[in-house]
């Protein structure tokens, strides 16, 4: 790790994040460009009578992005040094490159009829699509089976509710962590099945150079078939610049996991403040500068802030990129350019969920106490069978004996044997304690 590094991104937490250089490093963005033009020039190679090429040129081109380096991208930067324009050195690049390669004739025919957005927008929703797919969604997928474990595993261990920080009718710990879960599994089947959008048109998406040079060919087509190619969906009616509307919608797809998963941090973070969960200690691990005691719930607080700023980040892309005035402007170039980012502090936040569920363990006599000193939460089930039995003022009655006040079993049976209702209603309700009145809990925390 850099101690001089700027961003906490690639200093402090570039160990948790280093896999998405790969995809939104400086030297990954120009990767992605010189891909895009190559592939460009050999589509047009199929097309254009008089760049035809051998089976060994093709693979000499394609050569130039699977054997691309950092030299490479070092020679791109000294270009860009000069021309002020970072798409026009990677042409200068490939076009030293194919001189080099013995086929002159296709050098004028790289970034034929293009403007930088041609290729800018593709590489970079290749770089947001391959990403996901290769990195973040197996990490958010490794804690959804987690959360889909633990909710198995404590599918029957009973908890004491609380709504509005009020004990409320029981649940399950299982049921619980499988809500998240769950929510977590649409979000995440939206996001593998989204498809981004690229263009290829020109400078302001007419195919007008295209168009002047060769009339007869169908340009609409053959671009097409090339942003499909790069298993992107043709956007074929634009400015310049893509409208991102598709990207947008990604970015938004991720705020609703961070959200979801904010949620699921700050109700971890109760369940250890309760004594639900005690976290397992590391013996040369320090919580507190002067408190010697402390265990502290670092992983999911800082996977907490972690989200949160992601979702900042990913707000603003989402409302600025699909904005261009008129036919083109660059507002939104440098706005792409940190896409990375908080899909960084999104993948971070998911392993330090990760490590911090792995560190908990059920505390069953906190569990226990809790419930045996709220039985007023049974006063829900009576009201209910005092209700079915026709007593119109049940509720009332419950309020009036129990609302702000702690009872005690006695109080409840005591409540229950003094009712005219049914002697098997009245036996069904004096079985039931806290701990067993969870009505499908159990079956919930296993459903999908």
């Amino acid at each position: 790790m850099s101690l001089l590094s700027i961003s906490p991104i690639d200093g402090r937490y570039q160990k948790e994040t280093k896999e998405l250089a790969n995809y939104f490093s400086e030297f990954a963005l120009i990767r992605y460009r010189v891909f895009v033009e190559v592939e460009y020039l050999l589509t047009l190679s199929k097309t254009l009578s008089e760049i035809k090429l051998e089976t060994a040129n093709v693979n000499e081109l394609k050569n130039i992005y699977r054997n691309f380096n950092i030299e490479d991208a070092e020679k791109i930067k000294n270009i860009e040094a000069t021309t002020n324009h970072d798409l026009k050195a990677v042409e200068y690049f490939i076009r030293e490159k194919i001189e080099s390669l013995n086929i002159k004739k296709c050098s004028s025919f790289v970034h034929f009829g293009l403007t930088s957005e041609d290729i800018n927008n593709l590489a970079y929703h290749l770089m947001w699509q391959q990403a996901i797919q290769k990195v973040y969604l197996p990490e958010i997928e490794n804690l959804k089976k987690q959360l889909k474990a633990l909710a198995k595993s404590y599918a029957a261990i009973s908890l004491l509710a609380l709504t509005h920080g009020q004990p409320a009718t029981p649940t399950t710990i299982g049921k619980e962590i499988n809500v998240f879960a769950t929510r977590l599994n649409k979000q995440i089947e939206q996001l593998k099945i989204h498809k981004l959008t690229g263009k290829l048109n020109g400078a302001t998406g007419t195919w007008a150079a295209h168009q002047i040079a060769y009339p007869k060919i169908d340009w609409q087509k053959f671009s097409q078939n090339f942003v499909a190619s790069l298993n992107l969906q043709p956007n074929l009616v634009t400015t310049q610049v893509e409208p991102n509307d598709s990207l947008s919608e990604s970015y938004h797809n991720l705020i609703r996991i961070n959200s979801i998963l904010i949620d699921l941090t700050r109700d971890f973070w109760f369940y250890i403040s309760r004594g639900i969960f005690v976290q397992k200690k590391k013996e040369t691990e320090v919580g507190s500068s002067t408190m010697p005691h402390k265990i502290n719930p670092i992983q999911f607080e800082n996977a907490e802030g972690n989200l949160g700023l992601a979702n900042s980040y990913f707000n603003h892309l989402a409302t600025i990129l699909p904005v261009s005035r008129m036919q083109r402007d660059l507002s939104n170039s440098t706005v792409i350019r940190n896409q990375g980012i908080p899909l960084a502090h999104s993948l971070l936040a998911v392993k330090q969920i990760i490590s911090g569920l792995e560190r908990l363990s059920i505390n069953q006599d906190k569990i226990n106490k809790e419930l045996e000193n709220h039985w007023e939460i049974l006063t829900e089930a009576i009201q209910t069978i005092f209700r079915k039995n026709g007593d119109e003022q049940a509720y009332e009655k419950m309020k009036s004996l129990s609302r702000g006040k702690n009872l005690d079993k006695n109080m409840i049976q005591q409540i229950i044997q003094g009712s005219n209702i049914p002697t098997e209603e009245k036996t069904r309700l004096l079985q039931l304690n806290p701990k067993n009145y969870l009505g499908l809990a159990e079956k919930l925390s296993t459903i999908d």
